[in-house]
Order: C-alpha cells, then structure tokens, then sequence
C-alpha cells in the first residue's frame, strides 16, 4: 500500500546548530571485486602469551541438566568473568551450552559462551560468541592451535585462538582452547561484508551435484542440514549454493577455470588445500567430507571457503591411514564413483590449478616449517601451559593421558588413534613431500581487483595483486569503449605485488569493458578475467529523488517501530511527479547496485522516507540489507535493469559522528552539511518551533512526551498523525483529544488541517 502525505516542512527542534560543509569532492570507490581478506590482530581475547583464566557461574543443577542433556542446544542464563592479567570483566547473563559433535559424549566437554542471547546486539570485543573446545581427542592440546596459527601466517583467514584455563562455580574443569566463532561477526572483520549467505557445512557435505532445485540442497543428516544456513535464515534461499554447485559438477574441465572463478575464490581455496593436506587434516572436506563453511561474499559474488575444526591433524588417525605419507595428489577417497569430492579432484584435473597447489605446499614446507625456530615456538606453547594440565581434572578421563602422555606428546607417538607425535609427523611430512612433489612453473595468480571512479568525467583507477614463482612479471590493462578497438596498457608495478593503471575521465555515456593481460619470465600468458568486465557511464539520472539525509551512528535520536536506535537513510522526492521505488534499489557499495532493491512504495511529490540501515529485512519492507560505516563509505539509490542500474543519485562520505545527521541543505540541493538536531523524515530547512508547539499559530499540544492515552489539542482541530517513514496512522476531525492508545512509544508526526506541524513522543 503507498501512503501520500501532505507534510512539507517539518520542524523537530527549537535550535538547530549546523555546522556547514561544502560538499565533498564526488568520488565513486568500487571496493574489491575480488576482496582482499582482513586479518585482525589477536587483541586482549585472543592473547597468547597468557594463559586466561575464564570463570562461568550457573546454578548447579542446570549445569547437571546440562551434562544430563548432551545433546541439547538450549543456552542457559550464566555470568561470565574474563581475566588475562591485563583486563578483568564481568558479564550478566550470557548464554552457555554444550557445543560439538561427538565430543557431546566425551567426559571432557566443550562449550560455547553466548554473550547476545539475552541482550541482542552485545559484543565482547567485538565477539558475540565464544567456543571453549575441551581437544579431549588430542594429547598435546596443542594441534588445533598449531594449525589455526599456521592457516593465519599463510593468509588463509581463519580463525584466532588461544589457551585458557576455565572454571565452573569455582571448579577448575581444565585447559581449553579457546577458538574464533565463525559467524556473521567473523566474515565482517574478515571481507568488510556481513549479508552474505554464511553456510557451516558438516558431514556428509561433499559438494555433489543433485539437480537444478535450490530445496535440494537443504537435506538433513544427524538431525541437522548438511549445508547449515547460519545467516539470512528468514529467506532461507539456497539458489546460490546450487549454481555453484552446478558449475563446479557440470562445467567441462576445460572451460571449469573460466567458469568456476566466476562464482568461487579458487585462487586462495588452492591454499587452503596444499594447508589441510600438509596438517593431514582429513576431517575437513577432502577426505571425511565435513567441517568447512561457505561464504558467499556479496563485494565479490564468489564464495569463500572457511576451514574449520582442525583437532584430528598431525598425526591423528581414526582410519588406520598414515597421513603423514599419504599420496598428496591422491588425498580424498579412492572410490569416487560413491565417494565424490569434486572440490577436489576436479581443481587437480587442471594442471594450472594442480601445479600451483604444489607451489604452495612447497612454500609450506620450505619457508615455514623448516625453519629452526619453528620447534622452538612448539616448545614455548608447551612450557606455558604445562602447569595447567597438571590440575586438569578431565584430562586423563577420556584416554587415560597423564602428565608425561603431555610431555612426550610434541616427540613421540601415544599409540591407538595419535600415530604420531607433532614433530616427527613434521619431519616425515617433509620427507614424503620432497619425494612425491611435482614443481613446475605456475600460471601467474591474479587476485583482489579494484576499480574506482567518480562516474562520468573523472578518472578510472585499477588496481589488482598478481603473484608468481619468478621476479618478473608484465601486467597490462586492456579496455575498450563502446565498440571500439581494445588498446592495452602497461600498469604500473607497486609493492607488494600490486599493480595499477589509470584511464582519464570518461565523458558521455559511455560503456568501459576491461581485463588484464598477465606474462611471467617462464612465458606463461593469462588473461583475467577470461570475459571482459563492464562498467556502464551515464549522466545521472534525474528524477528529483535524493538521498536528503543519513545518520550512520544513531545512538539515541530515533528509534524505528522495534524500539531499536538503528542508522537511517532518508529519502525525499524533489519532482512534480510521485515516484514507485519498487523497481529501484538501495546500496552502501556503488559496485554492487542491486544489493538491496526497495519496496512496493511509492514516495509522493515533497515528502520523505526513512530506510533503516540495520541489515535486519525481516524487521519490515523499510529495513534495507546492510549497515552504515560510521567509518565512512557511500549510498546510492539506482534505477532498475532496463536503465543498465544507472545511478539516480550516490554520495560518499567521510567518518560520521554519533547521533549528528548528514543532509543536503536545503532539501535536493548539492550542498551537505552536518546537523546536530537530525530531521528524519521531515525539511532540512531550518526554522524554530517548540517540541510541543507551532509558535507561528501558537497551535500547541500536550501532555508532551504522552505517558497517557489522551494528548489534547484546542479548539476541536481536524488532525492527522504520521510516523515516520510518512505512513498516516491515526486521522481525526474537530476534536479536542487524541486517543492514541493504538500507538506503540515511538516519535510521531501530528499535522493539522491547518499545516502546524508539531512532534509527538508516546512514553
């Protein structure tokens, strides 16, 4: 339904401060199409040059229900203590479970700590959950923590850990490894993005082919989907999973790196591949077909893999396979015909992909782990942690380990399930590896592409990472204009193996079609992408609809119908004509225009909306699917398909400050200034008027803030009430109250027939 309103000037506060700025320099930055992970440092949580002490309070016989219910997820009430020797905190009511798999039946348990279960939103250092795994399998205690330290040093982002001693009411239940949660919060800090699909995928995720039905792909194994949706559950739509799936089974192996690159990071998979057959991880994907997450990152449109669970590596063997000499080019199961693992043995189908798999393994091997040093930090883990593993009450009750089982756990095999121990499964690692490794030249690896511009008329800049094994490399661009000819131009080499080149402005409308050209001193040639990426020009798009106004820290100024103090956007249409906005679209990234389309509305001649910024689209139609960066980064609003998503009007900004606005002033025009009384959805016009009365008319209402039902207003006026995304609630005529016991607390907008404007706050 499309609500009109009449509400041209609206006027929140009585003195409005504006601190005046001209209006930026029009700067369009398309971030990474190909985005480069973060890799946070390991802050006060994750410090492991410290063992901290973490103390859970529960009341006992919940604890005792829990032990007695294993396999319950239900998070019951605790507090929570954190103390590192540097920070010690205190927090109420956090969620706390058993967390796992088969470690549920294990007498050394594993837990997951919630911290917004019971106050949504609360972080701890940026966490919102917290994974204390018990590694009862694992004598050293030490396996999972040697490889996730391994998988960060190798750029492969993955998750932070450390050790910690916990308590449970003052008990001491032992030495933990405290691991990242993979969650939402992990692929922000991660890829700067949130919104993506998020899959964990468990066994028996093998990635094979089941038909073109996305519903397919939602089968359950162990009471659980294989391919866990973890984000975005409200759609639960797995379309995307199953094109990939799709593209990876049926492509032909001679067009799959053209294909597949298009919607996978193979380039950093291959990675994490030559990562987990070093470490024998062979309860990940390749081998068990488990423990992995997909992230399909919405800069990019390619998925990312996660590895996950990295306890049974090293030596660990529940199949009676020796890891440590296992072929490295026959890793997965032998039988593919019912065991399929086409991840795998389709990438090492491609000699380019297999030979650069090599590279990596042998740069594993060759620059890391050789290394003298690298015993010597094994060491340093095990004598600080040693005296916690002494009072460790559940440390000998799964396999009978003892404090010398720990000892000798780095040097020597404990026998049954840890065929190895940690340094001799190094040492014939490496030994198998020099024998079976098959070194030839790679193709160059082109990675993290960015593109910036200012839309028509200002420069194009290009940016991307090429790696190889030899020193010389030659990077072009090659771009061509409408259907013109295609020129190449030399790019200009950086550090760290970067790249880049700059087109002059682009004048008209105009479409840009460009991909790099990449040679080696070995001769290798590459194209990439194999077809030419596109960039579409025009003179913007003149509709009269603006981004009018934006907060980006909203801290307490205005809350939306939920009761949550959420960033806004507001839009305000400037054109004789009412716009629909369902055929158009809402972004933060100017190189992903469709990311949040609009809903079924249309916004009349003069009046306002406000879009919540909360990345929250089961709150309501007027919840876009992203948030904004108090940091700074760009809106735009863009038109549909048959308009090539031109852009209708786009800003970028800087850093914002809590609770002060940023608007055009005055409303539509190109200047931008900051407000410290924000106007949501109302003019940017300045003007005086109390909270509770129009002292043009002296047209006044009251109580003001309402804690009752009734507001009163004189002389028996016709009225009508507005939130504030401009949708009529309530409409009266010739009364001398307002019920408004049909309103929840909120801020609302009361016009009379007469034009006074006034706010209303309902308590």
């Amino acid at each position: 339904m499309c609500f009109k309103t009449n509400i041209a000037f609206l006027h929140i506060s009585p003195v409005r401060m504006i601190f005046f700025t001209w209006m930026a320099l029009f700067f369009i930055r398309i971030n990474p199409l190909l985005a480069q992970p973060n890799f946070p440092d390991d802050g006060e949580v994750f410090r492991d040059d410290v063992v901290p002490k973490i103390d859970i309070y529960i009341h006992p016989d919940t604890l005792q229900w829990i032990y007695n219910n294993p396999h319950s997820n239900i998070e019951w009430r605790a507090s929570f203590v954190f103390d590192n020797g540097n920070i010690h905190d205190s927090i109420v009511e956090v969620g706390f479970r058993l967390r796992g798999n088969t470690s549920r039946q294990s007498a050394k348990k594993s837990f997951k700590v919630s911290f917004n279960t019971y106050q949504k939103g609360r972080k701890y250092y940026g966490l919102e959950k917290m994974n204390l795994n018990g590694e009862h399998n694992d004598p050293s205690v030490t396996r999972a923590k040697l490889c996730w330290d391994l998988a960060r040093s190798l750029e492969i982002p993955a998750p932070r850990s450390n050790h910690v001693r916990v308590f449970i009411n003052g008990n001491y239940f032992g030495l933990y490894l405290n691991v990242e949660h993979i969650d939402d919060e992990f692929v922000q800090s991660r890829y700067g993005t949130q919104y993506g699909n998020l899959y964990k995928c468990l066994y028996p995720a093998d990635l094979k082919y089941l038909g073109t039905n996305p519903n397919l792909y939602k089968y359950e194994s162990g009471g659980r989907r294989a391919y866990d949706l973890k984000t975005n559950r409200a759609y639960d739509d797995y379309t995307d999973l199953s094109e990939f799936i799709q593209i990876l089974n049926n492509t032909p192996i001679g067009l799959l790196p053209c294909e597949l690159e298009r919607v996978f990071n193979v380039q950093d998979y291959i990675k994490v591949l030559a990562f987990d057959v070093f470490i024998a991880n062979w309860d990940g994907y390749i081998y068990n077909k488990n423990n992995f997450y997909l992230y399909k990152n919405p800069e990019s449109g390619r998925f990312e893999y996660i590895p996950y669970d990295l306890d049974n590596t090293f030596g660990v063997d529940w199949a009676n396979i020796d890891w440590a000499n296992r072929n490295i080019y026959y890793w997965a199961p032998s039988n593919q015909q019912s065991e399929p693992r086409p991840l795998y043995t389709r990438l090492m189908s491609v000699q380019r992909y297999k030979d650069l798999f090599s590279f990596y393994l042998n740069k594993i091997a060759q620059e890391i782990l050789i290394q003298p040093d690298y015993y010597t930090y094994m060491d340093d883990i095990r004598d600080r942690i040693y005296p916690y593993i002494i009072d460790d009450p559940y440390y000998p009750l799964d396999y009978g380990f003892n404090t010398d089982t720990f000892l000798e756990a780095y040097d020597n095999a404990w026998g049954n399930h840890v065929k190895y121990g940690i340094k001799p499964y190094f040492t014939t690692r490496l030994n198998s590896l020099q024998q079976q490794i098959q070194l030839n030249p790679i193709y160059p690896v082109i990675n993290y592409i960015q593109v910036e511009h200012g839309g028509v008329g200002s420069p194009v800049n290009f940016s991307l990472t090429v790696w190889d094994d030899q020193p010389e490399v030659q990077v072009w661009l090659r771009y061509r204009f409408n259907q013109s000819e295609f020129v190449t131009m030399p790019m200009t080499p950086l550090q760290n193996d970067k790249f880049e080149a700059t087109l002059d402005g682009v004048l008209g409308q105009v479409t840009l079609r460009y991909h790099f050209q990449v040679k080696d001193a070995s001769g290798n040639f590459i194209f990439y992408p194999c077809e030419t990426e596109e960039l579409y020009f025009a003179p913007l798009y003149t509709s009269g609809l603006y981004i009018n106004e934006f907060m980006a820290s909203n801290a307490s100024t205005i809350f939306d119908e939920n009761g949550e103090f959420d960033d806004w956007i507001e839009l305000y249409n400037a054109g004789p004509e009412a716009i629909w906005l369902g055929d158009k679209y809402l972004s933060d990234k100017l190189n992903n225009p469709t990311k949040w389309q609009m809903p079924d509305h249309a916004i009349f001649p003069g009046d306002y909306l406000i879009i919540w910024a909360d990345g929250d689209m089961e709150q309501g139609p007027f919840h876009a699917g992203f948030k904004l960066s108090a940091d700074g980064e760009s809106i735009g609003i863009f038109n549909n398909e048959q308009n090539n998503y031109s852009a209708i009007d786009t800003y970028t900004f800087s850093s914002q400050q809590t609770d002060v606005s940023f608007g055009r002033s005055p409303d539509g025009n190109s200047m931008w200034v900051f407000f410290d009384e924000p106007t949501p959805g109302s003019s940017n016009i300045v003007y005086t008027i109390n909270d509770n009365m129009n002292s043009a008319s002296g047209f006044f209402v009251y109580p003001n803030p309402a804690k009752s039902n009734i507001i009163h207003l004189p002389n028996k006026k016709s009225f009508y009430i507005y939130d504030t995304s401009g949708r009529l609630l309530i409409e009266g005529k010739g009364k001398d109250f307002i019920d408004v016991s049909t309103l929840d607390r909120g801020v609302y907008l009361l016009k009379t027939f007469e034009n006074d404007i006034v706010k209303i706050i309902i308590q």
